[in-house]
């Protein structure tokens, strides 16, 4: 066996998704967005004039692919690194390499970084200087949003391209093409039915990496049929992928913690179920959910409806205790109950507005006749606190100091409950000394 062999097998052994890597722009799978003609980027690719630019987008968009394919197409030189494994040493030889050769032979150098947000400003800042003088074309690819995730300075200097997730459509034509593909499974009499097409691209979710390996997982684990072929129908498919997936950065992440909170405010319940367990099954935690559901039950429903509290404790506490999947029950009943309850920011309100007079009134002194007796003191006014229990009414004197008299921090809102507080205040008010 020569090296030749050794070459050919390593290529074979490859996963699917690998073997099936587009070389060219013409074999590109998606992004017609991005990639259409006389589009920019196609333009810049064909003209091997690109400038510093970051792809951006969910796993299995093409990305790599798409950076692979500027290397394969451009008369520059063509350097990878990975953000995970690469520092500022690694950089600085790229970029003291580049300068020379720029120097030299007018050569550009292109330096590809995978996983760009991993870089903290430290490091990023090694390339800034290179991008600016033009020793070297930036290309950052990235799971996260680079206007979140990455230094402001890099992202100013380059151009950035977002990549979707991949339709349904795109998706089976790249697994119909891999059936057949002599690089991909062609070598195998292989039938895929529709049915299990439309579910490896469901299931996949844009995702065009994870249905080539599902698909490969079900190629490879099914007996050939009598006739040798090997059928792959729609049970096969969905065993082969189990559950559909759900990829999310940090962005989408909080977009949708966001979109949950909102449709609780908004009294959605339908909308904050689904965002709720779309979460839960992106991999996030339950408690989660609890967590800002003990806040709106403050913040947006508070003293319209004060058992919504009680009862998102209560379920939280159960989830606690049988945890999933029969404590998803308890979510969702406390999700229905905080969406559905009469809303008022009463409380937000009142808290907001109490904090302020905290800050920027003067600190008085606490009256007299509300300090601790325990203790005579030598200027004691002699005025007595009236306990409430032996009066008709309550609050028949002053208690806020004397540069806040008056003032009010909570104001009840019109709904049938505080109504009927601000009713009871009002009555309890005129009695007051």
């Amino acid at each position: 066996m020569d090296l030749f062999d050794l070459a050919d097998n390593s290529a074979k052994s490859a996963p699917l998704a690998e073997r099936m890597r587009p070389k060219t722009l013409s074999e590109f799978i998606g992004q017609k967005h991005l990639l259409h003609n006389g589009s920019l980027l196609m333009r810049a690719i064909q003209a091997d004039k690109l400038g510093s630019c970051i792809f951006f987008g969910p796993p299995g968009t093409g990305k790599t692919t798409l950076a692979g394919i500027i290397a394969g197409s451009t008369k520059s030189e063509f350097v990878k690194l990975n953000a995970v494994s690469s520092g500022v040493a690694e950089a600085k030889k790229v970029i003291e390499e580049a300068h020379e050769r720029l120097r030299l032979y007018n050569k550009r150098t292109y330096l590809l970084l995978d996983e760009c947000h991993r870089w903290n400003k430290a490091q990023s800042d090694c390339v800034l200087s290179a991008i600016e003088t033009g020793s070297i074309i930036f290309i950052g690819s990235t799971t996260e949003n680079p206007f979140v995730s990455m230094t402001r300075a890099i992202v100013s200097r380059c151009r950035v391209f977002e990549l979707k997730p991949l339709d349904a459509d795109d998706i089976i034509g790249g697994l119909k093409r891999a059936v057949t593909a002599p690089n991909g499974l062609g070598e195998f009499c292989v039938e895929v039915e529709d049915e299990a097409y439309r579910h490896f691209a469901w299931s996949a979710n844009g995702d065009l990496r994870n249905a080539y390996n599902a698909l490969e997982l079900a190629v490879m684990t099914t007996a050939p049929s009598d006739g040798g072929k090997i059928i792959i129908d729609k049970s096969v498919a969905q065993e082969s992928t189990q559950h559909r997936l759900l990829s999310i950065d940090d962005s989408m992440y909080y977009d949708m913690l966001s979109a949950f909170c909102k449709s609780l405010r908004g009294c959605d319940p339908d909308a904050a179920l689904y965002w709720a367990f779309r979460l839960i099954e992106a991999g996030c935690d339950p408690l989660l959910m609890f967590r800002r559901m003990l806040a709106h039950a403050s913040e947006d429903i508070g003293m319209a409806d004060s058992s919504a509290l009680i009862t998102v404790t209560s379920a939280l506490t159960a989830y606690e205790h049988i945890g999933p999947p029969e404590g998803y029950l308890s979510l969702a009943h406390a999700i229905i109950k905080v969406a559905t309850a009469p809303k008022s920011n009463s409380v937000y309100l009142a808290k907001a507005a109490a904090q302020s007079a905290v800050k920027h009134h003067a600190d008085d002194e606490v009256p007299d006749y509300l300090r601790d007796r325990t203790f005579k003191t030598p200027n004691d006014s002699g005025e007595e606190y009236i306990y409430p229990h032996d009066t008709p009414q309550y609050i028949t004197q002053q208690y806020l100091p004397k540069s806040l008299r008056g003032e009010r921090f909570y104001v009840p809102q019109d709904n049938p409950n505080e109504q009927k507080i601000s009713a009871f205040l009002d009555a309890l008010r005129k009695n007051k000394k």
